[in-house]
């Protein structure tokens, strides 16, 4: 693997790390401001907000410049943001800062995962793709816990400062090791739109929003589940959580692995396995070991979408690509939010803690379907072509024998 894909991987890193400290720092931020725990989520609200409309406006205005240069102005963006919250006088000028950090998030991604693709053979492009990926996965094994422990016992601006550093970091990398890739011949901005068109692309990016969203549908009040049914403490769920990291960085490198040799089959079982391990987590999840073991299984399974999903879009995009894949990153996102929803609207409705985990299966469920569907249009559509390629130097030899 080349050297440039750590320096995508660092970068992706402190992008993980940023999306997620938020979370085990909301009281210590909320009590310096003097805000409540409620207003002080806005800061999370804002970040998935920044990442979904940043992710395609980022995208756009980085046409113009060449790729290389795009994730180093990115980098920067991410930078200036960290630094923005570091040091904020206010909860305003924080929630500007954590605005400006997600602006970069989507693009990030979206263009490193081209980036990554070009670094390599045909045949290792899910495999790179799953390299810049492991960045945001170990950031949820090291960077979170990590960033949460310095936050809680040095002050959560530490953490935003470090953070940035990393930044620093991963721009150096990105200038010194990133090839200058020049922006391709002849594709313009509606080549990119143009993309949208197609039937595959849209499918792959539901898969995501429904692949995805079945994750967070459990995750997100993995909490309340694992304290009030499994009956763990309070303070064994940050375990519990890097155990879901550790599954994440396993998926993900099996993902990329195995998408680069069968990639359809192994959305298939990626996809069924999540669905029957989220349907099973709502008795599981009255165990201890048997939670434990099923949140990691979650993680991997999970992740193990991403790098094929990715690289899925990729393919179907091929002739402009750049802005395909950022908008999937936006999607990732909006599966977390209306999951989050829906497992909110179930538990509110007097389902118990364990419901958003059939609201999982049910996502996942669909976008096996969605795969399955994708995969037939794709025969269906490939079928008459062949067809009439083998036809055609029939009819030419029957006329010259004619």
């Amino acid at each position: 693997m080349p050297l440039a894909l750590v320096a995508l991987a660092i970068g992706a890193f402190g992008i993980g790390t940023t999306e997620f400290v938020i979370m085990g720092l909301l009281p210590e931020v909320a009590g310096d401001f003097g805000v409540s725990i409620p207003t002080a989520g806005f800061l999370v609200t804002g970040y998935a907000l920044g990442v979904m409309f940043g992710a395609p406006l980022m995208t756009v205005l980085g046409t113009k410049v060449s790729r290389k240069r795009m994730l180093m102005v990115l980098m920067g963006l991410f930078i200036v943001g960290n630094l923005l919250s570091a040091v904020a006088p206010a909860f305003s000028v924080m929630l500007i800062g954590r605005v400006v950090a997600s602006l970069a998030h989507g693009a990030f991604f979206g263009i490193g995962a081209v980036v990554a693709a070009e670094l390599v053979a045909p045949d290792k492009k899910a495999g790179a793709i799953a390299m810049m990926f492991t960045g945001l996965t170990v950031a949820n094994v090291v960077g979170v816990p990590l960033g949460t422990l310095v936050g809680q016992s040095l002050g959560w601006r530490v953490t935003f400062a470090i953070v940035a550093a990393l930044g620093v970091v991963g721009l150096l990398g990105i200038a010194r090791l990133v090839p200058d890739m020049p922006k391709p011949e002849g594709v313009r901005l509606r080549h990119e739109v143009a993309a949208f068109k197609n039937v595959q692309v849209l499918l792959a990016m539901a898969m995501t929003v429904l692949g995805f969203g079945g994750v967070f549908a459990a995750i997100t009040y993995i909490v309340p589940m694992m304290t009030h049914v499994a009956g763990f403490a309070e303070g064994s769920v940050t375990w519990l959580l890097v155990l879901f990291g550790l599954g994440m960085v396993v998926g993900n490198l099996v993902g990329g692995r195995f998408a680069d040799r069968a990639l359809m089959p192994m959305l298939y079982a990626s996809l069924a396995g999540l669905a029957v391990v989220l349907a099973l987590f709502t008795l599981t999840a009255h165990d201890k070991i048997l939670s434990a073991v099923s949140i990691a299984l979650i993680g991997a399974l999970g992740f193990a979408t991403v790098p094929p999903l990715q690289k899925r879009v990729l393919d179907q995009a091929h002739r402009a690509p750049t802005l395909a894949s950022a908008m999937n990153i936006g999607a990732f996102n909006l599966g977390n939010a209306l999951s989050a929803w829906l497992g909110g609207m179930v538990i509110a409705a007097g389902l118990g803690y364990t419901a958003p985990n059939w609201v999982g299966a049910v996502l996942a469920a669909a976008a096996l379907v969605l795969a399955l569907l994708s995969a037939a249009l794709e025969r269906r559509g490939s079928a008459p072509s062949t067809v009439v390629a083998g036809s055609v130097p029939a009819q030419e030899r029957a006329a010259v024998h004619g």
